[in-house]
């Protein structure tokens, strides 16, 4: 087996051999193409005997004597290219010698097929518009032909770059996930929200339960935050008059790294005046069936072997019940602490952390419900003391106007009736404190300056959050959350 630093070798002799023949890789600036891969693949018949140009990296190399069949790719895809002697001239010909499995390739020709029926580019000229100095991974030989392999899937995730080129279905779910993006903007801007933006390093970082990464503001000499949530400011814009707000931005969480979590993700959250939990359900239902719709046509897609139905209207089952139902525990074991526990120790849970009846009803939830929610469902009421920024139940005070949406055993959202009265958020804050002093480091922090602007008024809102990279795992049937971010956070390397 050659090493690699003598490929490295080769591919620089390579390279010196094609400057000598004035065929510098590197000094290409630009090529004109007139069809993608794609392009090609699905309009020969309409292109008739024009001639084409088209570039991309070379993925394969089968050399006859005087005619090589190859394959370019570019990012719509890859089509074959023959390149013969008598045709392209015998010095051009002599130059796919110097041409490695990784060199991008500008090509000119005529479109057609095979004789196995095999669309390509009959070459008449090409050039070599760039060199790869380290040899992309190659697999086993099948057949006649070299297939290709990323297969440690650390190595796939700390380099991405050769993950996309030999892995067609990571470019795939990556171009998934723009159209997912895509449909979520055009979805809101057509319902009349307005796109803003809002601070990343933040004095008090707010809005959710999680521990954030600190820094220090030199100029300002103090201590800063990278946001955990965008809530905050986003309420202050619909105290300052904003009726429909989003925004779609980097949230970083100071925590573990899982296939379900990545300390840096990217969270999308709305905000309506006028507007309450049912609405938000309803805004739910509409959104999720306009992506699907996007991406497969439809209002069904496969998750995992499983058909997942989109048709509204979703089910609706308060928290406490579905814990009933699938643990047998009901809800007035949830009055008291002990009770609370009680429950959690006879289902097998430890409890001795525990400290509050909402974290050990999260808790059951998560280990005996939560796995068996296939179809779309919304699970309702949620413990005030989980839920410190959302309405208190006027019908049972202990709960909140709180729901989250679950697909596929995915958490795929959180949304409340907003708490709009600073007395009531001021007094959850201080339990948040509280839990704090306890030592529940994810416990939410005091903001006065939020305080003041709810103090100033804001109306009836409705609000959601809904993290786009669990989305996108959801509709790309991904296991890993790492499957759908292009860089995900990584233990440094060992060097």
């Amino acid at each position: 087996m050659i090493e690699e630093n003598e490929l490295i070798e080769n591919r620089l002799e390579k390279l010196k051999t094609l400057r000598e023949k004035g065929a510098d890789p590197f000094a290409v600036e630009r090529f004109d193409r007139s069809h993608t891969a794609m392009q090609l693949l699905t309009g020969a018949d309409e292109i008739g005997e024009q001639t084409v140009s088209a570039a991309g990296r070379v993925v394969s190399m089968r050399p006859m004597g005087k005619a090589t069949f190859l394959h370019i790719q570019d990012s719509t895809g890859r089509i074959q290219v023959y390149i013969k002697a008598d045709t392209v001239g015998a010095e051009t010909y002599q130059l796919l010698s110097l041409v490695d499995i990784g060199d991008f390739l500008g090509v000119e020709g005529s479109i057609g097929k095979t004789r196995t029926g095999e669309t390509t580019i009959f070459a008449k000229g090409f050039e070599v518009l760039s060199k790869s100095l380290r040899p992309i991974p190659i697999g086993k030989q099948k057949g006649d032909q070299e297939w290709y392999g990323l297969q440690d899937v650390e190595q796939r995730y700390r380099q991405r770059y050769l993950d996309l080129i030999v892995n067609p279905e990571v470019m795939d779910t990556m171009v998934k996930r723009s159209i997912i993006v895509r449909a979520i903007r055009q979805f809101l801007d057509d319902e009349g929200f307005i796109e803003v933006e809002t601070p990343v390093l933040q004095a008090v970082a707010g809005g959710a339960a999680a521990k954030p990464f600190d820094t220090y503001y030199n100029a300002l000499n103090h201590e800063f935050h990278l946001r955990i949530s965008l809530e905050l400011y986003l309420k202050r814009l619909m105290v300052g008059g904003f009726d429909k707000v989003y925004e779609m931005g980097r949230v970083f969480r100071n925590e573990g790294l899982s296939t379900r979590h990545n300390p840096e993700f990217t969270l999308l959250e709305l905000y309506q005046a006028y507007t309450n939990l049912e609405d938000m359900m309803d805004l739910v239902e509409r959104l999720f069936n306009n992506i699907c719709q996007q991406l497969y046509g439809g209002h069904t897609f496969s998750y995992n072997g499983e058909t997942i139905s989109l048709e509204r209207p979703w089910k609706r089952i308060p928290l406490l019940e579905s814990i009933r139902e699938h643990t047998g525990i009901g809800p007035e074991e949830f009055e008291t602490l002990e009770s609370a526990k009680s429950a959690g120790v006879r289902l097998g849970l430890p409890m001795d952390e525990e400290n509050t009846i909402g974290g050990i009803v999260d808790k059951i939830f998560e280990r005996f419900v939560q796995p068996k929610l296939i179809q779309p469902v919304f699970i309702t009421e949620y413990p005030v003391d989980i839920s410190p920024l959302a309405k208190k139940d006027p019908a049972n005070p202990g709960m909140t106007r709180r729901f989250e949406p679950y697909i596929a055993a995915y958490e795929v959202g959180n949304a409340f009736s907003e708490i709009n009265d600073p007395l009531d958020q001021r007094e959850r804050f201080i339990d948040q404190a509280r839990q704090r002093a306890t030592g529940d480091a994810e416990a939410h922090p005091m903001d006065e300056d939020f305080l003041r602007a709810l103090e100033h008024g804001m109306p009836p809102t409705g609000g959601l959050g809904i993290g786009i990279d669990r989305l996108v795992m959801l509709f790309t049937s991904s296991p890993s959350i790492r499957d759908v971010i292009l860089f995900p956070q990584l233990k440094p390397e060992k060097q």
